[in-house]
């Protein structure tokens, strides 16, 4: 375990219901090994990874352009490759790991994905990703409480919108995970849920206190226009709690899966 502050490294980057997830996941990687050369399956603008890890991963991939043109300017790839994952333009057997954090949940042809990085990935290689599981809409505190008032179909509204703004397509327990795996080549090592629903009611509304930040990034392409301590004192002490607890619970509302390839 390092005394790195991940919380901190997020929060002067990203709103902040989007910080304290990605903080936690950034401490599961501690005790994760990827050997080289490691493929990062949808990379994004490749913050998380800038933060998280103290190497660079060899390669990125991500279909869009905009958030790449991120990447490239970061540190934390070598080489950043526009494409889909469904058909990544690499030999069979290019990487020693692969992983993808809180991505394949978004990908509509998820089996596809997931048999093309089996078929990139040297057999043995590990390869590990994060996703909400089938506890996340339950731990919404908007639609609960709108359950205990008798307004459930207003609870079930409020779900399918809360859903479709997160633009989920999976929120799926660990067997469908593990039978999507087995198909495309991999076997699950170890599981585990993380992140409880009185953490996640933080991040819920955090979609609509953040806002301003929405607009902000509208106008200047970044999140915060003051991203000093004393500006985001009040917002970490919101939120510091739920990142020094213990992450990992059976109620959590994500999952972290390190399967291998077979």
């Amino acid at each position: 375990m390092t005394d790195k502050d991940y919380l901190w490294l997020h929060l002067r980057d990203l709103p902040y219901f989007r910080s304290l997830v990605r903080a936690v996941e950034a401490r599961f990687y501690e005790d994760i090994e990827l050997p080289s050369p490691t493929l990062d399956v949808g990379c994004g603008d490749g913050h998380f990874t800038t933060v998280t890890f103290e190497r660079q991963l060899e390669v990125g991939i991500d279909p869009w352009w905009g958030p790449l043109r991120k990447a490239r300017r970061g540190a934390g790839y070598q080489l950043v490759v526009q494409g889909d994952g469904g058909r990544m333009p690499f030999p069979d057997a290019s990487f020693a790991s692969g992983m993808s954090n809180s991505v394949l949940e978004h990908i509509p042809h998820v089996e596809a994905v997931l048999a093309d990085t089996a078929r990139v990935l040297k057999p043995g290689a590990p390869f590990v990703f994060c996703v909400p599981n089938h506890q996340f809409l339950a731990g919404l505190s908007v639609s609960n409480r709108l359950d205990k008032l008798g307004l459930k179909g207003l609870g079930d509204a409020y779900r399918r919108f809360f859903n479709r703004i997160s633009r989920h397509v999976h929120c799926d327990p660990p067997e469908v995970w593990e039978k999507r795996l087995e198909q495309a080549g991999f076997k699950l090592e170890r599981w585990w849920h993380y992140f409880p629903p009185k953490a996640m009611a933080v991040v819920e509304w955090g979609h609509y206190f953040g806002l301003p930040s929405l607009l902000i990034h509208a106008l200047t392409r970044r999140w915060l226009l003051a991203p000093t301590p004393w500006n985001l004192a009040l917002t970490r002490r919101i939120v510091q709690r739920h990142y020094e607890a213990e992450p990992r619970c059976e109620d959590g509302v994500y999952s972290f899966y390190i399967a291998r390839r077979v």
